[in-house]
């Protein structure tokens, strides 16, 4: 059986090795008033308090046990337990101490616990992974269902395209909305044409899997209105346009804002957030055929807005342009889209900040505080009207890849906020759903950037 996040936490009562959670700033006090097995050890070890791995402490008597210091910095309640989880050995380890934050420490813990090792024929047991045991305050059930949901969009993310085409995905989003009593449709292949879904049908429709719209809905019909949408593109060649092989590698990634749209939901579902939420996946791959769409081409998209493709690897905004008409056609309270979008966030703000487009500064305040209070970080970027000529068209009302090499994720949103009506508070998520390098509780591959700040948010908001 898989390793789950429960696996990565032990009940109260058994036998566990002390994990000292101490501030850098308290040591010289705590050192001070350590016997002196301990105080030798830490002056022939030269050990400082700006050391970050855990550090193992002898036992201060002959039948004493030994313990484990856990050093933590300014400001730095996340990832301390994260290094522990990575570099202890198996075992029980109980938390002494108060951190800050304890969800988000806790949850540094549950994240560094993850791995994707679906295709690996050599799997490592469940049991070589440390267990925490958890102060009684804690709220184990709640950083539980935030790891789940981080873990659930990691592996989707990881899976390759070979596993993960529209037709899986759709069957993931069916599988959360089984478990947590959700309503699943989806409108399929040429059904998307008949119900006017133009742009989504004809990034897809030269996949031999066909696109489709999912549309997930959860709640009470008369709480505030939440609406999630998802980049889902399984698989971008590029179309015509075609990616080089460098730029292809990673692309079973672009579906990346989907499956936090997904985990967000499931997310929102598990903790009973009172809200009516819907969630819409546009899902495709952008494949090569003889029926591939092209530069030059111009389509009719579910607002009425005609669009002529400039590049055909420009395909996330034109799938998502037709699942935000349709989010507004019921005037959500909130209505939040996440997409792997361009490169041109990745140049601006690196692979690890998200960029964020709001259309109120409210909207982008509340949002960017909580991310500050839970260590998930995004910065907003403007949506600078003064640059909405890049995405007009001579032949029809809009281009969907714009002129010049500049603020390409200025534009990018720009163009998606032709799809939102102007009442309703909406916000856009350019990310890059990939760890290029390990970091505390953050391995190599799928990650879900924004997904824990917008959960915040969500929360203050509407279940205060």
């Amino acid at each position: 059986m898989s390793k789950t996040v429960r696996d990565l936490f032990s009940a109260a009562g058994e036998e566990a090795t002390p994990l000292v959670w101490l501030a850098a700033s308290e040591f010289e006090s705590w050192r001070d008033s350590q016997g002196p097995a301990i105080k030798a050890w830490l002056e022939v070890q030269h050990i400082k308090p700006s050391r970050p791995a855990p550090l193992w402490l002898p036992a201060e008597a002959p039948d004493g046990a030994p313990s484990v210091l856990v050093l933590v910095q300014q400001e730095d309640d996340y990832q301390p337990l994260a290094r522990a989880a990575k570099s202890l050995p198996s075992g029980r380890f109980e938390l002494r101490g108060e951190p800050e934050d304890m969800e988000v420490a806790l949850l540094g813990w549950a994240l560094a616990g993850y791995s994707f090792d679906r295709y690996k024929t050599r799997k490592e047991s469940k049991d070589q992974s440390p267990q925490l045991i958890v102060p009684d305050a804690a709220d184990l059930d709640r950083v539980a269902a935030i790891a789940d949901s981080v873990w659930l969009a990691r592996d989707l993310i990881n899976t390759p395209a070979s596993d993960m085409l529209p037709s899986r995905l759709s069957q993931a989003a069916r599988d959360v909305c089984e478990a947590e009593g959700a309503d699943f449709k989806e409108t399929l292949g040429d059904d998307l044409l008949e119900q006017g879904y133009g742009a989504i049908h004809a990034v897809g429709r030269a996949s031999d899997d066909p696109p489709r719209l999912i549309d997930m809905t959860w709640g009470d019909p008369r709480h505030p209105k939440l609406t999630l949408v998802g980049k889902g593109v399984c698989f971008d060649s590029g179309g015509l346009d075609l990616k080089s092989a460098d730029g292809m590698r990673l692309m079973k990634k672009d579906m990346g804002g989907a499956a936090i749209a997904l985990a967000l939901g499931q997310l929102i579902m598990q903790r009973n957030i009172p809200v009516r939420l819907r969630v819409l996946l546009p899902t495709v791959e952008n494949a090569l055929s003889g029926n591939a769409y092209r530069p030059g081409d111009v389509l009719k998209t579910y607002k009425g807005l005609t669009v002529e493709i400039g590049n055909t690897d420009a395909e996330g905004r034109l799938i998502l342009c037709d699942a935000l008409a349709l989010a507004c056609e019921e005037s959500p309270d909130l209505l939040i889209d996440f997409a792997t979008l361009t490169g041109a966030a990745r140049i601006a703000l690196g692979v690890s900040l998200p960029a964020m487009f709001a259309s109120s500064r409210d909207l982008a305040s509340g949002i960017w505080s909580a991310g500050e209070e839970v260590r998930d970080p995004v910065w907003q970027l403007p949506l600078h009207a003064a640059y909405d000529w890049q995405i007009k068209s001579k032949v029809a009302d809009l281009n969907n890849a714009g002129y010049g090499p500049y603020n390409g994720a200025i534009y990018a949103a720009l163009f998606l906020q032709q799809f939102v009506d102007k009442e309703i508070d909406w916000a856009h998520f350019d990310i890059m759903a990939w760890n290029m390098r390990e970091r505390p509780g953050h391995p190599i591959g799928g990650e879900a950037p924004s997904l824990h700040a917008v959960f915040r948010y969500i929360e203050q908001r509407f279940a205060v």
